[in-house]
């Protein structure tokens, strides 16, 4: 069944739909959740988290076709919250290990400088490049126009090389 038509069904009380959808998208959730988080336990908590609110405010979601988008962005959201709570982010040695040291130290240098960004930024460039969405689609998710979100991407992605050549690293986009 298309996904679209899941998330009808699910916006209408569906619950079977809507299990589907969350079968369907928890691994972009627990990814996306491990790269603002960046511990394993704490990204299946949230996880579980997001999918209970998004349970809770599935009837809030105005057009089917952006149901991942609302998803995600429920989970962006409420790592931003968790940030913020914590007001630090400490590494997590046994994901440091279990990953390669030279393909995966790019992708720790990009996680560090992405997390040094502001929250907008973060959550552009996690829609854009982590989810592969159009600007059309992050543009409706954000409610703002295509050239607003262009714009903040172009800064966001002049921000994250700034980060990334202060550490001595680089990025190719």
């Amino acid at each position: 069944m298309e996904i679209e038509q899941l998330a009808s069904k699910a916006i209408k009380g569906d619950d079977d739909s809507f299990l589907q959808l969350i079968q369907l998208f928890k691994i972009d959730l627990y990814k996306t959740a491990l790269s603002f988080l960046r511990n394993d336990q704490e990204a299946l908590e949230a996880v579980q988290e997001v999918t209970y609110r998004a349970y809770k405010g599935i009837r809030n979601v105005k057009k089917p076709y952006y149901f991942k988008t609302w998803l995600i962005r429920i989970m962006i959201n409420y790592c931003n919250d968790q940030l913020q709570k914590k007001k630090h982010v400490l590494f997590d040695d046994e994901l440091i290990k279990s990953q390669g040291v030279s393909e995966n130290h790019n992708n720790l240098e990009i996680k560090d400088a992405m997390l040094s960004l502001d929250e907008r930024s973060r959550e552009i460039l996690t829609l854009k490049y982590f989810h592969d969405l159009k600007i059309r689609d992050i543009a409706d998710s954000m409610q703002c126009p295509e050239g607003t979100v262009k714009t903040w991407l172009n800064k966001a992605l002049k921000a994250l090389r700034e980060k990334l050549e202060e550490n001595g690293g680089n990025l190719n986009v």
